[in-house]
């Protein structure tokens, strides 16, 4: 037990704990393993006055490159047993109705990840946890095969990669996407695939002939062209002018092309005509966005990253945050920063959210995009082929 100072004058005043500030991890995009919310336990680390070497933590205003001067933490795979594949979709703002997930965290790291908060389901931190500590459905693809050879099985829009990249570094060596992509081939069944990696140039010899028949197409998040940004922002993922050069070899397949700028953040992606523009010369003929989410533990997430990197604007970056959603005086006292509703959480409302959609309108009008509406064929679906039969429907 601490003695009480207060209690007896004679004692001398207790020094105060000094709180180890926070610091950038090299190759990580979260800072710390903060605790999710089902945690029973809360931790904070404090200085002991052993650890002041130079971290490189930035300067006022996130004069680093995105790294500190510790090791990064290693990153663990395990390996999971799925037992069903296909999540059904009843959000109306999404615009497919289905989505396979081959991974459950993402080692890219983006800070913004509304993914990141499902980490808590499993014991494990949406910070640092989420992109060092990665779930791999083993058996995703037969799992895939039996669902959609199921009698009653309807098949619908359904994308690859919603949650976290199904291009992501493991994929190299598990490549549980590709298993997926072979299923839906086989199948005749029609997917979008949306991913920030260069990986998905590797299953060309899948997705061009696929394209072909219009039974795919690919999307790429650019969220700033920004090599400086991107770093800090999405540390493992491709660099922006490497995910234009995706963009282009795509297109070039003759695959239809789109691309997202998502998420919109206010004072820190300030690019979005110019990666616009850029990736309708690289050959997107399609684009859509959505402003930034913060929904549980994704709130301090952010926060802690903007206090690493933007401390000096972290204030105004919030702040335009829930002017986005429209928040009013109560919901931004109470600490909300967004507003989850299905109406407004993808785009936003208000002024400033109006401002936003009229900007993108007119650079998408400008630049030609969005002319055409995409449409994959479902009706060349065919249930027997996925059991590895003939068909003669």
């Amino acid at each position: 037990m601490k003695p009480n100072p207060a209690a007896d004058p004679d004692l001398p005043d207790a020094p105060a704990e000094v709180r180890v500030p926070l610091q950038a991890i090299r190759g990580r995009g979260a800072a710390t393993a903060m605790p999710h919310r089902f945690s029973r336990d809360v931790r904070e680390v404090v200085d002991d006055g052993w650890n002041h070497g130079p971290q490189g933590a930035g300067g006022a205003d996130g004069d680093d490159d995105g790294g500190g001067g510790g090791p990064a933490p290693a990153t663990t795979v395990h390996l999971e047993t799925a037992r069903s594949a296909i999540c059904a979709n009843d959000s109306p703002d999404i615009f497919f109705e289905l989505s396979v997930n081959p991974y459950r965290g993402c080692e890219h790291g983006c800070v913004y990840c509304y993914a990141r908060p499902t980490h808590s389901y499993l014991n494990f931190s949406p910070g640092l946890d989420f992109e060092t500590q990665i779930v791999a459905k083993h058996n995703i693809a037969e799992v895939l095969r039996r669902e959609v050879a199921q009698p009653r099985y309807v098949p619908r829009l359904l994308n690859i990669g919603s949650a976290t990249d199904c291009y992501q570094p493991v994929e190299r060596e598990l490549r549980l996407t590709r298993g997926l992509i072979e299923v839906m081939r086989d199948a005749r069944h029609p997917f979008s695939l949306i991913t920030k990696s260069s990986g998905v140039e590797r299953d060309l010899d899948l997705l061009a002939p696929l394209a072909a028949q219009q039974l795919t197409a690919v999307y790429v998040t650019i969220t700033t062209l920004d090599p400086l940004l991107a770093r800090r922002m999405e540390p493992r993922a491709a660099a922006p002018h490497r995910r234009l050069r995706t963009l282009r070899t795509l297109a070039e397949a003759g695959i239809p092309v789109g691309v997202s700028v998502a998420p919109q953040i206010p004072f820190i992606t300030e690019d979005m005509e110019q990666v616009l523009e850029a990736a309708r010369d690289a050959g997107a003929r399609s684009a859509f966005y959505t402003v930034l989410r913060l929904p549980w533990e994704l709130d301090a997430v952010f926060r802690e990253w903007l206090q690493v990197h933007y401390p000096q604007r972290a204030a105004r970056v919030m702040a335009r945050v829930q002017d986005l959603h429209n928040l009013d005086a109560a919901q931004r006292s109470a600490g909300k920063s967004y507003d989850s509703s299905f109406a407004t959480r993808m785009k936003g409302s208000g002024l400033w959210a109006d401002m936003l959609r009229q900007r993108f309108a007119g650079a998408c009008r400008r630049l030609g995009l969005n002319r055409e509406r995409l449409e994959l064929d479902l009706s060349q679906f065919r249930p027997g082929l996925a059991r590895g039969q003939g068909s003669l429907f």
